[in-house]
């Protein structure tokens, strides 16, 4: 990793797919209405950085540092988080669309997602140990072998979750989400 150190700096209204984005670590920088649609974040290190309605779709992020950022109203379709730097990953979500991206094996505990579309995203062999999906649209999204215990989902919707096949326990769900826990057996729940 190069290093190339940029601190408190504002980027706003940048396209990064046609401007380039100096490899280094990043910290304390706030990103705004930035696009970064199709582009190798892979080696760049951010730490307590703000994105803010920005396009990160299809982005990679092979051996990114992601600590203590958060991503407000972004665009963030078919990232794969999982190849991400694993030390001291710390992400928060707010009003994003992360469709079809992946945290296949990631340790995500106490992580929030908060009125988020996670459709189809891989949940696959995830650690969400007392993670809040708060409002969250959870439709296909993929629970396998994945540690639940005392995650909140008592707001989110359209998730089917096998309780046979992932920890569970203390979990919190509404009543109106009991049929997406009951999916594989093909029950009606009136």
């Amino acid at each position: 990793m190069s290093k190339v150190y940029i601190e408190d700096k504002l980027f706003e209204k940048t396209d990064f797919s046609t401007e380039t984005l100096i490899k280094g670590e990043y910290d304390c920088c706030t990103f705004v209405n930035c696009n970064f649609s199709n582009v190798n974040l892979s080696e760049i290190k951010f730490s307590n950085c703000d994105f803010t309605g920005c396009n990160l779709s299809n982005s990679r992020f092979h051996k990114t540092a992601l600590q203590e950022v958060r991503f407000k109203q972004c665009k963030l379709l078919g990232l794969h988080f999982d190849v991400c730097l694993p030390f001291l990953f710390n992400v928060y979500f707010e009003g994003c669309n992360l469709s079809l991206s992946s945290f296949y094996r990631m340790n995500l505990k106490k992580t929030t997602f908060d009125n988020c579309d996670l459709t189809q995203v891989d949940f696959t062999e995830t650690d969400l140990l007392g993670a809040i999906f708060k409002t969250c649209n959870l439709n296909g999204a993929i629970f396998d072998n994945s540690i639940l215990e005392k995650a909140d989902f008592r707001t989110s919707f359209n998730y089917t979750i096998d309780p046979e096949n992932n920890r569970i326990k203390k979990a919190r769900f509404d009543l109106q989400g009991i049929p997406g826990l009951l999916a594989k057996y093909d029950i009606t729940v009136e």
